[in-house]
């Protein structure tokens, strides 16, 4: 069941407590928001098993935006696997690769790893019989098989691939070994965590949600504690703690539930729509808001 857990009695009090209230439109149809920016992961968050978006939470985004909300994805997608969401959502700013490059109507800001510690990752990658070894790089994804989800480009040499192009993220997993014995010594400037429990990923240390977050925050006149934020995976869990609000899909990992202000139904469930509802109600008690959104 859906609940809500508020971290503030663990002493991160970093959040707002009592951001403000915006008045959005006058006359009959005022509607307020609680926040004035809404950041959602897509895959497992925003997005159904089946990669779908149900007509209620496109109509829930919809209100939001048209009172005047911003609303941001913070994806470990590249580009190229988000337009069908883009033009569907209508996103205002978009962080991909995990905040390797994060895309705004001022700018496009990337945070590439070095030359020479993705070739030196690469190196040590290839010394584990049997990895497979995937490359977001500038002109496309590569790896070192086939990978019928991504269709990459294999190419023998990943190690090359530094000299020629940026590297945003380097993915690696083994049929036959478990995550946690994919252990490698990272060069300095470089992190590692695990993404759906499938897959190790390494990026730059300055290549982050939250540091993307924080760069389409900044774009839009914005501070954390006017967002919400939602999330399911270990990437989510520093947005969820620092925005305004942060919340957990009900299918979330387990601490990153623990570190939510409210856990919210399932992504299957329309988790961020109907939390979303739950927080417009709230901040427009006693107010004419938000009627005929059919629950689909």
């Amino acid at each position: 069941m859906a609940g809500e857990k508020n971290i503030r009695e663990k002493g991160l009090n970093h959040r707002v407590k009592n951001p403000p209230v915006l008045d959005t439109m006058t006359g009959e149809n005022s509607m307020k928001l609680p926040y004035s920016a809404v950041i959602m992961d897509l895959d497992r968050t925003l997005l159904r098993t089946d990669k779908s978006v149900s007509e209620y939470t496109r109509g829930v985004l919809r209100e939001w935006r048209q009172a005047g909300a911003y609303l941001f994805a913070a994806t470990a997608r590249p580009e190229r696997a988000i337009g069908e969401y883009r033009e569907l959502i209508g996103f205002d700013a978009v962080t991909t690769l995990n905040g390797a490059r994060t895309i705004t109507p001022g700018g496009i800001y990337e945070k590439a790893i070095m030359p020479e510690h993705a070739a030196a990752l690469l190196t040590e990658l290839e010394k584990i019989g049997g990895v497979i070894v995937s490359v977001e790089a500038e002109n496309g994804i590569y790896a070192n098989a086939e990978i019928p989800l991504w269709h990459p480009e294999v190419i023998k040499n990943l190690r090359r691939l530094p000299e020629q192009q940026k590297i945003y993220k380097i993915l690696a997993s083994h049929p036959g070994i478990p995550l946690e014995a994919i252990r490698i010594d990272l060069p300095n400037g470089i992190y590692s965590t695990v993404a759906d429990k499938k897959l190790r990923q390494y990026m730059s240390s300055a290549a982050t949600k939250w540091a993307g977050t924080m760069q389409m925050l900044q774009d839009a006149g914005l501070c954390a504690g006017q967002a919400v934020c939602f999330g399911d995976d270990n990437d989510d869990l520093e947005p969820i703690i620092r925005c305004g609000y942060g919340v957990a899909v009900g299918n979330a990992l387990d601490h990153v539930k623990e570190a939510a202000d409210e856990v919210t139904q399932s992504n299957d469930e329309d988790g961020v729509a109907r939390c979303l509802e739950r927080l417009i109600s709230r901040a427009n008690r006693g107010t004419n808001r938000l009627q005929g959104i059919p629950f689909e």
